[in-house]
């Protein structure tokens, strides 16, 4: 998989933040900008955060949201920058750990010089980390699937891409569509990997399937065999899952010595490379491509705005360790959208203060009458200089925010190949998630 990209990545501080700095973070989050207010005035570049596990089990996470801020970064500079200003991107390592996101994010709002907004947090760390970020005026975009921010009430908080619970509900259309009606759970015991549960369960059952074991993984063991044999004894036709790359491995190896594999459908993590490159090193690719299909939130992967995405993706290796695999990522493309959107956010508000700036991120993307389609930060710059409004359709789709800052939409299932690519397989559609989404 590729590496954490960045150049600029904020030292690692071992101290303790003052009481000061603690009671400035708590006072900015009571509250919005008051009325009548100043702007902040900014020198410099501006820097946006890519807030995310680089480390940990979830360690896969973060490259993929590197991969979309960076050719976001590209072209906005080469643009000329947001109101004369250039941009840059850099990382913040949250391990997936709640217990070092905390800290991790009052260094980051306390420490960061023109910290304007940024992706993340995950899963692992969001409730965390969401109620620091927000006291602090920074707009997130976050790709945390949990379904505690379906109802979100924070200001700054945005999301591009569906709830997991979605996610287990399209895994469950998709299994019993393909006739498999005998279930088995197979899931890590993170959050991240957990928050598809519920609603997977909810859903297999009321379409006519039955879930015959729901196992609760304690990642990275050397054996599973426990589990393995308890797998065997429910009789599943097939298994749903998310663990880290190492957990499936190990899990499914263990399964392919002692029994016949099982059809597997995993989520968006299972679809990343570095999942792939271990479960097909542990049970061969051959095997991987014939029992394996992954949900992932639907990215048509195609148009304009993919395309300038794409082109400036593949023109950072400089940044992005093998930046084609993840031409046709949903979470990169969402994150490439939200820092194109956070920087003509700023220039309708006529300034990079996100106080200020985060009440228009609606208007960048609403689909108002007279409004003019763009597909890159030049194009919606153009246009709002020329007084136009804008609708801003991005690399990852049409995006319609609803009343809790929340976007979503279909998901795909693809398939696996051995030179890495993911054929698409089948869609299941948001009014199917709807019907079961609990």
């Amino acid at each position: 998989m590729g590496t954490a990209y960045r150049t600029g990545r904020p030292p690692i501080f071992s101290a303790p933040l003052s009481v000061a700095v603690l009671a400035a973070i708590l006072i900015a989050g009571c509250g919005s900008t008051a009325q009548g207010a100043t702007p902040k005035t900014y020198t410099g570049t501006l820097a946006f955060a890519s807030f995310n596990p680089f480390t940990g089990p979830d360690a896969s996470f973060g490259p993929e949201m590197s991969a979309g801020c960076a050719p976001a970064v590209q072209l906005i500079n080469q643009a000329g920058g947001v109101l004369g200003h250039q941009v840059r991107c850099f990382t913040v390592d949250t391990q997936g750990d709640p217990a070092a996101a905390g800290p991790a994010a009052q260094r980051m709002v306390a420490t960061t010089g023109n910290l304007v907004g940024l992706n993340g947090p995950s899963s692992d760390e969001a409730l965390a980390t969401v109620p620091i970020i927000n006291g602090a005026h920074i707009p997130m975009f976050a790709d945390t699937g949990l379904s505690a921010y379906d109802h979100n009430p924070y200001e700054f908080f945005w999301r591009l891409t569906p709830p997991d619970d979605a996610a287990g509900v399209a895994m469950a259309v998709y299994a019993f569509r393909k006739g498999y009606r005998r279930g088995a759970a197979i899931f890590g015991n993170d959050p991240s990997s957990q928050g598809n549960v519920p609603n997977l369960l909810s859903a297999f059952k009321t379409l006519g399937g039955q879930i015959v074991l729901n196992q609760s993984l304690a990642l990275d063991r050397t054996s599973y065999s426990t589990e393995v044999q308890a797998l065997i004894a429910a009789k599943p036709d097939v298994i749903f899952t998310e663990a880290d790359p190492q957990t499936d491995a190990a899990y499914l190896s263990q399964l392919k010595r002692v029994h016949s594999l099982i059809p597997v459908i995993g989520t968006q993590p299972t679809v990343q490379p570095p999942w792939g490159k271990a479960v097909g090193a542990a049970i061969g690719n051959a095997n991987l491509t014939r029992i394996y299909a992954g949900a992932q939130p639907y990215a048509p992967s195609q148009g304009p705005a993919w395309e300038a995405f794409n082109q400036a993706l593949l023109a950072s290796a400089a940044d992005v360790p093998q930046p084609e695999q993840w031409s046709d990522d949903p979470y990169s493309e969402t994150c490439y959208d939200a820092v194109v959107i956070m920087a003509l956010a700023m220039i309708m508000a006529r300034t990079p203060d996100p106080s200020f700036y985060n009440k228009y991120i609606p208007q960048v993307v609403a689909d108002a009458p007279g409004a003019l389609e763009v597909h890159s930060f030049k194009e919606g710059m153009d246009a709002l200089a020329t007084g136009k409004t804008i609708h801003y359709v991005g690399a990852g789709g049409p995006i319609v925010l609803d009343q809790y800052h929340n976007s979503s939409g279909a998901f795909e299932l693809v398939g696996y190949e051995a030179n890495g690519s993911t054929p698409l397989l089948a869609t299941v559609s948001a009014a199917d998630i709807a019907k079961l989404h609990a």
